[in-house]
């Protein structure tokens, strides 16, 4: 009903009352017919949010998961930051921690809806990221993580700000990893902050001071992935040391931040991680590098700074459609020849040999085995030569257990073997027992 706006406040009104009534049943139904008014007629519903954020004070957890989906479309630019308050408040007395997650995400999903289309300030929103950190038993850590450089990265404006956020959580990371993170997400914050310390390292309010924080912290718990991320931006951070302290000629600081990164870096090259591992043993080569080069008198800087120049920028998801494809490109044209017929069955020989460590879980198709059992006759010399091959294969296999027993001994049936048993033959042994084996007459009476 586009242009009967008459009847549609008319059906809000009534639906209000709906929600305003004590029966739970009318509540809730109440607030799903006020969902379907608010995708074609949000104007029409947004009067009402005090009566939306009323429910979310409802005992019943249904109708306060209903509530925080009609809060998603009553958003505006004057009424963001209130909602989202509201929601903060919420989250702080929530009981049970399926609502305080849903309570996050819903306050992400507010904020982050249509490229932040209602976000006027962005220092705000980093600042309501950071607080959401602090919530206990949190599922949406990585959910934090991307929206904290996703902004980083997007809005220049807010950068330097978001950097020195970061700086403060990675100093304080001990308290997100206390004993309430152990089932939580939470961690995954750390990620971020790492990333976007090192990326904007030139940023930082005192890049050593990060880098001790990362070093001397706990960060060595945390998942592999957020490690070998850690690793990685301490390169970028103890690059922008080397290049500062070289402008100021401070070599003290560069001898004690490599000594300090050698130390942890030796650490971290023997994780059991691959991915830590590697970026740890480049890292510690190239400290090592700077060590050595330094004294012999030379300066890396300018060098070590072309590393990390540059700038990331967001790329658009439809970007790549607008490249032009190159004059002369044939993307459906052979780069190199094709294999043979020859070389392709050869390759597909040696692939066959995996079956020694692993098999294909599909079972072969039951016509096409008959088809092959019909097209292909195998003589009992064949039989023989392939029972041959298995054995022998199976013998020279480290990995399959072989039996010690003869092979036709174990293959004889029970009756020939009792037949052939000689009862005179096994050994007889006398028994010496401290109690005599008779039992006694009042016993039997």
């Amino acid at each position: 009903m586009p242009n009967h706006n008459a009847s549609i406040q008319l059906c809000v009104q009534k639906l209000r009352i709906l929600i305003e009534d004590s029966d739970q049943n009318l509540k809730y139904l109440g607030l799903l017919a006020m969902g379907r008014i608010l995708g074609p007629h949000p104007k029409a519903v947004q009067p009402h949010k005090d009566l939306v954020l009323a429910c979310l004070d409802d005992k019943d957890e249904s109708i306060r998961i209903r509530a925080l989906d009609l809060l998603y479309g009553m958003v505006s630019k004057k009424t963001v930051m209130e909602i989202v308050r509201r929601l903060m408040t919420h989250m702080d007395r929530a009981e049970g921690t399926f609502y305080r997650d849903e309570l996050l995400q819903k306050i992400i999903q507010i904020c982050s809806q249509n490229n932040y289309q209602y976000i006027t300030n962005f220092e705000w929103y980093i600042s309501v990221l950071v607080e959401l950190c602090r919530m206990e038993s949190s599922q949406h850590g990585a959910l934090i993580a991307a929206q904290l450089m996703d902004v980083a990265i997007r809005v220049g404006a807010v950068r330097e700000f978001t950097v020195g956020q970061m700086a403060l959580l990675l100093e304080n990371a001990h308290l997100l990893l206390g004993p309430a993170a152990a089932n939580s997400s939470i961690a995954e914050v750390l990620f971020a902050a790492a990333w976007i310390c090192g990326e904007f390292a030139h940023l930082l309010p005192n890049a050593r001071n990060t880098l001790e924080a990362i070093v001397r912290g706990r960060l060595w718990s945390v998942a592999g992935h957020i490690q070998a991320v850690i690793v990685h931006n301490l390169v970028k951070l103890f690059i922008r040391i080397v290049v500062t302290a070289e402008e100021e000629d401070d070599a003290d600081m560069i001898n004690e931040v490599t000594a300090l990164l050698e130390e942890r870096l030796a650490t971290w090259s023997s994780s059991a991680d691959l991915e830590v591992q590697e970026r740890a043993v480049f890292a510690l080569q190239l400290v090592c590098l700077v060590r050595d080069k330094r004294a012999a008198g030379l300066k890396l800087g300018p060098e070590l700074a072309l590393l990390t120049a540059g700038e990331l920028n967001p790329v658009a998801p439809k970007a790549q459609k607008k490249v032009p494809v190159p004059d002369g490109l044939d993307l459906d044209a052979w780069m190199n020849a094709p294999p043979s017929e020859s070389e392709g069955s050869g390759d597909e020989d040696l692939l066959s040999g995996g079956d020694l460590f692993f098999r294909s879980e599909e079972p072969p198709s039951p016509s096409v085995g008959r088809k092959n059992r019909k097209a292909q006759h195998i003589s009992e010399e064949d039989i023989m030569q392939r029972r041959a091959a298995r054995l022998q294969e199976q013998a020279n296999n480290p990995y399959y257990m072989k039996t010690t027993s003869n092979r036709s001994s174990t293959r004889s049936s029970p009756k020939t073997s009792l037949a052939n048993l000689n009862v005179d033959e096994i050994p007889m042994q006398a028994i010496e027992l401290d109690v005599p084996l008779t039992i006694p007459a009042d016993f039997l009476g």
